[in-house]
């Protein structure tokens, strides 16, 4: 049996995918005129087979059979409302969309971080996030490699592979592109089914 110490419940799709829980995973790539996005979506579902409130621990099991034990912090809300047979389903997303800027602007970098917690009594549960945009310049292009070398706001450079070369021909020295990453971790638990 493994043991994991978590700040949150929440953490649990990390944890039990990296011990092969059997995630179910879906990428799908999109494109338009201006760009591409590719998103990816990861869930991972385990019953609880064990609550030890004393300690703050869950024993989770995956449909795979991998047992999982977590201790859960103060900060995970709702403690309390877990039963034995309840199902925590845990899903990843990620995407990054890439796309080409009309006019000039600062090479720039933000950050925004977003977080919800389930209302007190309820089942626990909750969603973190995170979105990163970047305006970087492009640097170079070299159409036999088709790889495309990009310079962020602080200085450093990236080259990036574009398979399609009908978009690499669009894109010349001097560009930029904005480039926006997004990942999120929503949890939620569902009470035991009823016999």
């Amino acid at each position: 049996m493994k043991r994991v110490s978590l700040v949150v419940l929440s953490c649990l799709a990390i944890s039990a995918s990296a011990y092969s829980a059997g995630p179910e995973t879906d990428v799908s790539v999109v494109r338009d005129q201006s760009g591409a996005t590719v998103q990816g979506v990861t869930k991972v579902t385990a019953t609880i087979v064990g609550i030890d409130p004393a300690t703050r621990t869950v024993t989770l099991k995956t449909a795979a059979g991998k047992v999982i034990e977590l201790e859960v912090t103060k900060e995970a809300r709702n403690f309390e409302q877990l039963s034995l047979g309840d199902v925590v389903t845990a899903q990843y997303r990620e995407s990054l969309s890439l796309s080409l800027l009309d006019r000039k602007a600062q090479p720039s970098r933000s950050e925004k971080d977003t977080a919800e917690r389930a209302p007190p009594g309820a089942k626990p549960g909750g969603e973190l996030g995170r979105e990163v945009t970047i305006i970087a310049d492009v640097v170079a292009v070299d159409r036999h490699t088709k790889t495309v070398t990009l310079r962020g706001p602080r200085g450093h450079t990236v080259d990036l592979h574009v398979e399609d070369p009908e978009r690499l021909k669009r894109v010349k020295k001097g560009d930029q592109v904005k480039a926006v990453y997004t990942e999120a971790l929503a949890i939620s638990v569902e009470p035991a089914a009823q016999k």
